[in-house]
């Protein structure tokens, strides 16, 4: 299922990217093509205005400026007088004489044709009468390539002089599908490294989903399993109460009276931890005496201590310490849970240590005794469900969620808590609040 999801969100966030990177491209590259566009037309007219201003100042016009012109700003120039063609357009091979009078007669018609509000018209008097230019923009029928052009007209009544000159879009057209290409293969690469991008960091996202779920379904599998113990316990002590004599009953059923227990038990944390999961986890803080909480859980736990023949010892601060904000309750159960674990690890006459230790801001409450220890390799799971360290020494009454417990709670309080080995072996847990 992860895989599925995982690739969908890659798919997801490669797939909004890719269309922001590919609308914005598209505004870009059209914002720049009609920047283009404007400014060759632009340079076409002020060429048009310069060879028009030369145009007013002469009085003959030679072949030679006219091969000079065309070749500075690669135009082609049409030269009529009265509609009729000059030499100098008919002094070429048959081929491009024809293209030519295609060109010619096609900028003509277009001019004819275009609307008002396409063609920038301007006039003026020359030396030689009225002279106007009229620029706009044109694609022949027998070309793919657009053109520039304009038509230059000199003179009044029956002599007139028209210059009509071609620029050819086809450089410009090239430049701008470069661009394209060029903003296509960025896109593409751009792309491809984003989708790469998308799937790890959508992996790094779903590591944690993942792994709570094979956390949660590790914690089904072992409730399931912890249950299944004192269920049957007790199905086979009822079963066999029914057939038992009446004075072998009663054991059948303390059996499953403390299997029962067993079970509220377990039921019990697995709520708290659900709680917990949840973000449901009820904490109710108030000021708090910690020694005071310290000796009420010693004076709780000596007795359980004294039948295993364990030295149960205390250690408090001489000075009067401030209140601590906790909840009184919950953090007596960590208290509870780390003495417990203590007492049932260590063997007879061995010591565990109760303490309390101010620094500065913080409370450090330990609980340290000389049992079998932790190895350094358990440490870092400690604290994780149903885990028990030595699991053929554990007890019945031992889950392993009794420091899940303890964790979540002192999480909740915005403390941390920690195992260390003990000097001379055994362990040591320490509540930071």
């Amino acid at each position: 299922m992860f895989k599925k999801v995982h690739l969908r969100l890659t798919l997801l966030c490669a797939g909004i990217t890719a269309v922001i990177m590919l609308v914005m491209s598209l505004c870009y590259l059209y914002v720049s093509e009609k920047g283009l566009y404007r400014n060759q037309f632009q340079a076409f007219k002020n060429d048009i205005n310069t060879i028009s201003t030369n145009l007013e100042q002469q009085t003959v016009i030679s072949m030679e400026w006219l091969a000079k012109m065309e070749a500075q700003g690669n135009y082609r120039f049409f030269v009529l007088d009265n509609g009729v063609p000059f030499l100098y357009n008919q002094l070429s091979d048959p081929d491009q004489a024809a293209e030519n009078d295609r060109l010619l007669a096609e900028s003509r018609d277009a001019l004819d044709n275009l609307p008002a509000q396409d063609v920038t018209v301007t006039v003026s008097d020359g030396i030689n009468g009225i002279v106007s230019h009229s620029e706009y923009e044109f694609t022949p029928s027998s070309t793919d390539s657009r053109y520039f052009c304009s038509v230059i007209r000199m003179g009044a009544g029956d002599c007139v002089l028209e210059i009509i000159v071609l620029s050819s879009l086809h450089r410009l057209e090239q430049q701008i599908a470069e661009q394209r290409l060029r903003f296509l293969l960025i896109d593409i690469a751009a792309v491809a490294l984003l989708s790469i991008f998308a799937w790890f960091f959508t992996g790094i996202l779903l590591k944690p989903i993942a792994e709570n779920q094979q956390k949660q379904a590790m914690f089904v599998a072992a409730a399931s399993h912890e249950l299944r113990t004192p269920l049957s316990v007790i199905l086979s002590a009822a079963e066999c109460c029914q057939n038992a004599a009446p004075e072998k009953q009663a054991g059948f059923i303390r059996t499953i009276y403390q299997e029962g227990l067993r079970v509220s038990s377990l039921v019990t944390d697995m709520l708290t931890l659900s709680q917990s999961d949840s973000h449901r986890f009820p904490v109710r803080k108030e000021p708090t005496e910690l020694d005071t909480l310290l000796m009420n859980a010693y004076e709780a736990f000596g007795p359980l201590a004294q039948e295993k023949s364990i030295r149960l010892t205390i250690t408090l601060p001489d000075e009067a310490l401030p209140l601590c904000s906790i909840d009184p309750e919950r953090i007596s159960q960590v208290i509870a849970i780390l003495l417990h674990n203590a007492i049932s690890y260590t063997p007879e006459q061995g010591r565990i240590t109760l303490s309390l230790v101010r620094h500065r801001e913080r409370f450090a409450v330990s609980v340290q005794d000389n049992g079998i220890g932790i190895p350094d390799a358990e440490k870092k799971r400690i604290f994780d469900r149903f885990y028990r360290v030595d699991k053929s020494r554990s007890q019945k009454d031992h889950f392993g969620l009794g420091l899940s417990i303890a964790y979540e709670i002192v999480k909740a309080h915005g403390g941390n808590i920690q195992v260390t080995d003990a000097p001379g072996g055994g362990s040591c847990f320490t509540m930071l609040l």
